[in-house]
């Protein structure tokens, strides 16, 4: 799993969602509404929204899959392959919860498994799960707020 999932806002538009998914390498993205996750806009979704012609209007509101499909921090992997496989999705999330809201805190996707499929080394997945390096919340908030102080860039 990795701790940490991209999120955006129902009024994010698809382009913008095409060009995170490209830079960040990730499948799916949470979509949060006053901190609560009201769905997941994945790959597919971007797609579908492409070949209806209409993609470059539409928000992440628009194209969601409604709800998050959740597991626990202890599913073996093989169970957790098995849940994408019937459900026909790329990623499944951890929730976290507290005082009433519930987002996401980390994911486990298709990447992971190709990742460990071809690991040569354990060493190869030390990035991964809850002992991987990261920054911390504090230096996260300086990096995204910095980012957004840059000309030209927006709030994703």
């Amino acid at each position: 799993m990795t701790v940490g999932v991209e999120t955006c806002s129902p009024d994010t538009l698809v382009v913008d969602l095409a060009r995170v998914f490209l830079e960040k390498g990730i499948e799916e993205i949470v979509v949060l509404d006053d901190g609560n996750a009201l769905g997941v806009v994945g790959q597919e979704e971007l797609i579908r929204a492409y070949a209806r012609g209409d993609f470059e209007s539409l928000k992440a509101a628009d194209v969601l899959r409604e709800g998050v499909l959740q597991v626990p921090p202890d599913i073996p992997l093989a169970a957790a392959a098995e849940i994408m496989l019937d459900h026909g999705v790329r990623s499944l999330f951890l929730m976290h919860h507290a005082g009433g809201i519930e987002y996401p805190a980390a994911y486990i996707s298709y990447r992971h498994y190709l990742r460990y499929i071809a690991a040569q080394e354990i060493d190869d997945l030390q990035d991964l799960g809850i002992y991987a390096q990261r920054s911390s919340p504090l230096e996260t908030f300086f990096q995204k707020r910095d980012k957004l102080r840059r000309p030209g860039s927006s709030a994703k």
